[in-house]
């Protein structure tokens, strides 16, 4: 087995064997080589090749979001790291664990005019679980830095001990936080030439600390069962949630008491008949009720229990920003984010561990308040139907008919915008866990996340996305990881049609060109360029008849597109909510 003669690179490659991370995607470059030949000459290591290190962020990120573990990325120095930086934030938000690891140039070397330099230090400071910043070694390159830094030189054989010392602390650091706290670390390694000679032995001694859990902060839950038990309204509201992390028991127990009400999401990956999973159709109607006030007055509850991550409903937030509830608890292990203004107590523990806990106190309450808000689900649900066969083809309706024909047990991703928002509006089989990037909401990434994700699970991927999101990360396809049974659904509504539906909408030219950013790309030029199937759609017959044949098995992917009127998709959907009024 080949090392680099470096020690830092010794270090990190030898530090992240050492706690299982097993996956490294590499971007090429030549200051990361030592990097580079050190994770591909073991093979412990599975290592992916992306170019654009946006993509390459994404794709580790979807990997570490089904793996539950991290996943590393490695870069060169310059402008290489700084396109990392989407990806880190949606990791940071989503609590998933990608170690970031950039080769960078030596520290007198920086600022001085020399090429592809920047100051990568802290880089993402303020979106990072930790930095850790390297230092350089000081027995490799010596005649070099004698020359340009002769300063760093005095003492030199203890402080190269020195400096190892200090590089495995920091090490230990960074991968240890990753794991207990789920969350992006950064490790910068200085590196001066040259770079790619290579040993068939380290030479470092590396000490690896033990992983500690994060300690669980159980409190004593008497006081707040007996709030919960007094309260004749109570709400539990999930964000995003992986699937099979809620035992199916306590769910059961919180859907049989009728003074309690769940409310999920798609990404909440959470089923049962008695819970509410598209709560805008609910919210809405009410809005346009001329009692509104004293409708959300009854509805308003006493009690909100809230877990998982970022909810995507709009229509929920203002609803409890302006109906606080007395008591709202949130369950997490390492942070609350006080979304409704209302935060009281944050539960330091995972969701799991806390039910077990606080339902063996729980009560039923012999209330009407689930029984208020089920009979408005009820409505909806009819609604919906006899809506859906009078609407013309639309966003509305396709959406409609791809979730609804999802193979059971297959992988879904959802592209953010409008996307996820329509996703909400429809059951989803309980069998597709469902995944979107809601830590910062954004489109760019969709695609390289599905890919990477799609790596790392057992069953098929469908990736369901707009045309500006898909647009956006095309450079997610340019990889030689695509899956034959990866899918691509394109909602392609030529342009941004989420503004349409949001306030400040007109007709201008300027709105189309700066807002909705009206586009004319040919799809099927993209999927030829890359390999993939091309399918289209721009009716219900064609939809219904491509969707009958497309998650067939294929010698390569497959895309389609799905072709509807940009000027009617916002109107037939701010209807529905009129309709269900």
């Amino acid at each position: 087995m080949k090392y680099s003669i470096i020690p830092a690179a010794q270090q990190v490659v030898y530090h992240c064997k050492a706690r299982g991370i097993k996956n490294i995607v590499i971007s090429p470059g030549s200051r990361n080589a030592p990097l580079t030949l050190g994770f591909t000459n073991d093979p412990f290591f599975n290592c992916h090749s992306i170019v654009d290190e946006r993509a390459a962020a994404f794709f580790a990120l979807g990997m570490a979001q089904q793996l539950r573990q991290p996943v590393a990325a490695v870069c060169t120095s310059g402008s290489a790291l700084l396109n990392y930086y989407p990806a880190v934030a949606e990791a940071f938000y989503s609590d998933i664990p990608i170690v970031l690891i950039s080769a960078d140039r030596p520290v007198y070397k920086i600022d001085i005019g020399d090429g592809q330099t920047i100051r990568q230090d802290f880089v993402f400071e303020r979106h990072i679980g930790f930095s850790a910043n390297l230092k350089q070694d000081l027995n490799h390159a010596r005649e070099t830095i004698e020359h340009l830094a002769p300063d760093l030189l005095s003492e030199s054989e203890p402080r190269q001990i020195e400096v190892e010392k200090q590089n495995n602390d920091l090490l230990n650091s960074a991968l240890c936080l990753a794991i207990q706290n789920q969350t992006p670390v950064h490790i910068n390694v200085p590196f001066e030439e040259p770079l790619y000679n290579l040993t068939d032995a380290i030479q470092v001694k590396c000490e690896v600390d033990p992983v500690v859990p994060p300690a669980s902060q159980e409190v004593d839950l008497t006081e707040f069962a007996e709030i919960w038990n007094a309260a004749s309204r109570k709400l539990v509201l999930v964000g995003v949630n992986p699937p099979e992390t809620i035992s199916q028991e306590f769910l059961n127990q919180l859907a049989e008491d009728p003074s309690v009400l769940v409310l999920t999401e798609t990404t909440s990956n959470l089923h049962h008949p008695n819970f509410v999973s598209s709560i805008d159709s609910i919210i809405a109607p009410i809005e346009n009720s001329p009692e509104r006030d004293q409708i959300f007055s009854d509805l308003k509850p006493e009690v909100l229990l809230t877990f998982g991550g970022l909810i995507v409903s709009k229509k929920i937030k203002g609803f409890l920003r302006t109906h606080s509830p007395e008591h709202h608890w949130h369950v997490h292990p390492i942070k609350a984010y006080n979304t409704f203004f209302k935060l009281t107590h944050h539960f330091r523990e995972y969701p799991e561990s806390f039910l077990n806990r606080f339902l063996q106190l729980a009560q039923k309450n012999h209330g009407n308040y689930f029984e208020k808000w089920n009979n408005r689900k009820c409505h909806y649900q009819e609604k919906r139907g006899v809506y859906l066969s009078k609407i013309a083809f639309s966003d509305f309706k396709a959406f409609h008919h791809i979730i609804k024909t999802i193979p059971g047990g297959m992988h879904v991703q959802l592209a953010n915008s409008s996307t996820v928002r329509y996703a909400q509006l429809f059951e989803i089989d309980p069998t597709n866990p469902v995944y979107c990037n809601r830590g910062t909401s954004g489109i760019d990434g969709s695609t390289s996340t599905a890919v990477g994700a799609s790596l790392a699970a057992n069953e098929p991927t469908v990736l369901i996305t707009g045309d500006l999101s898909f647009l956006y990360d095309v450079n997610g396809l340019w990889n030689n990881y695509l899956r034959n049974d990866f899918r691509i659904i394109v909602i392609n509504n030529q342009g941004g049609g989420i503004f349409r539906i949001l306030p400040g909408m007109d007709n201008s030219e300027n709105f189309e060109t700066f807002f909705e950013t009206v586009q004319d790309l040919d799809l099927k030029h993209i999927c030829t360029h890359y390999g993939v199937e091309y399918h289209m759609a721009d009716d219900l017959a064609q939809l219904k008849n491509e969707l009958n044949r497309f998650y067939e098995k294929s010698s390569v992917p497959k895309l389609l597109e799905v072709i509807t009127p940009r000027n009617i998709n916002d109107k037939i959907l701010l209807d529905y909510f009129d309709f269900l009024s």
